[in-house]
């Protein structure tokens, strides 16, 4: 579907000046805090990082899939995806620019503008405007489906491995899917009212901001980095692939995500200004702390948790603390992959050929 509207929106007038347009940068743009934030927020949703949908999904793969390759080839796929989907959407706007004799940036902003005004009133313009428009909306149905499918597997799977005695039994599982999807759908009907907008906007600026991801992103990385360790989790990669991953791989963890995350995080937070709806319509208080609120919501998550299970723990505060970040034993041993040829653990002796294939498995691979 993204290729046909390609192929129909390079071909329209003005599509020159649009691509143009998306692929000229604007480096005085780089100082502006609320691009790094978009850009954050985007790779965040565009990845679904954080958000537990991967941790979800990944857990049904075999114990030695192979996540490195998988991982290489997500960022590849969807990166292409969206670079070409932005010649989708500046082809159109280039399009209207000419139709309208405006210039690009003032023809539509992001956000819901774009998907509900211009491109509806773009393709309107065009020759078989109603098959351009069937295949636009159908498009975005998909789209919504597709994300609903993962997010909503997530928050089954995360609640049906917290509470395994209670969902796990016959139709339990399909009974908590259709409680959720009600519950999303009662959630989503406030959002098509006619004040739906500014409940939209509250949810898209705080409870879906990248405040709460950036949050979410440290929490993680500093946990997995510097409480369980990276070279113990480094060794667990490569005891599920058979090969250790390239060396900046761990570097990132320790040093650059959280840097970077930490960075953008503070430097959003010194540069915050509260939503306007439009740039005109200013929230009343009551709306703020309802922002805020969501926002709190999952970020107060994390603290919580250490909290209720450093109280429900035995034992003296450094006690509870060194037994909480101890990694459970029943985890597999490290580069248990040496021994993935069919043998036993008895079959693991230093013979000399397996001592050269060892060597050989322990080089680093990009």
């Amino acid at each position: 579907m993204l290729i046909i509207l390609l192929i129909r929106g390079i071909t329209l007038p003005g599509a020159y000046e649009g691509i143009i347009y998306y692929l000229k940068p604007d480096l005085s743009r780089l100082k502006d805090p609320q691009v790094w934030m978009d850009a954050g927020t985007q790779i965040f949703f565009s990845f679904a990082i954080c958000q537990g949908c991967l941790t979800a999904l990944g857990s049904y793969n075999k114990y030695h899939n192979n996540c490195y390759r998988d991982c290489i080839a997500l960022c590849f796929l969807n990166s292409a995806t969206s670079f070409v989907a932005g010649f989708v959407v500046f082809s159109i706007l280039g399009f209207m620019s000419q139709e309208q004799a405006v210039p690009i940036s003032e023809v539509a902003e992001s956000g819901p503008g774009l998907a509900f005004i211009a491109f509806p009133k773009a393709v309107t313009m065009m020759p078989l405007s109603q098959l351009w428009s069937c295949l636009f909306f159908i498009m975005l149905i998909f789209l919504g489906l597709d994300s609903q499918f993962v997010c909503v597997e997530c928050l089954v799977t995360a609640s049906v491995d917290m509470f395994p005695r209670q969902l796990r039994r016959s139709g339990r599982r399909e009974l908590l899917i259709l409680a959720i999807s009600i519950l999303c759908y009662l959630i989503g009907l406030l959002l098509v009212t006619e004040g739906g907008m500014y409940v939209f906007q509250l949810f898209d600026y705080y409870a879906s901001s990248g405040i709460c991801l950036l949050f979410l992103a440290m929490s993680e990385v500093i946990c997995i980095s510097w409480v369980y360790g990276a070279d113990r989790f480094y060794d667990n990669i490569e005891d599920m692939i058979g090969y250790r991953p390239w060396p900046l791989v761990k570097i990132s963890w320790l040093f650059l995500t959280p840097g970077l995350c930490l960075a953008t995080f503070f430097f959003s937070l010194s540069k915050y200004t509260p939503l306007r709806y439009n740039n005109i319509y200013v929230y009343p208080p009551w709306g703020y702390s309802i922002g805020w609120f969501l926002a709190l919501s999952s970020m107060v998550c994390v603290p919580l948790f250490v909290i209720i299970t450093l109280l429900k723990t035995q034992g003296t505060f450094k006690k509870r603390l060194r037994q909480l970040i101890t990694p459970d034993p029943s985890l597999p041993q490290p580069k248990q992959h040496l021994c993935l040829d069919g043998g036993t653990s008895q079959d693991c002796g230093p013979s000399p050929v397996k001592e050269g294939l060892i060597v050989g498995e322990k080089e680093t691979h990009l």
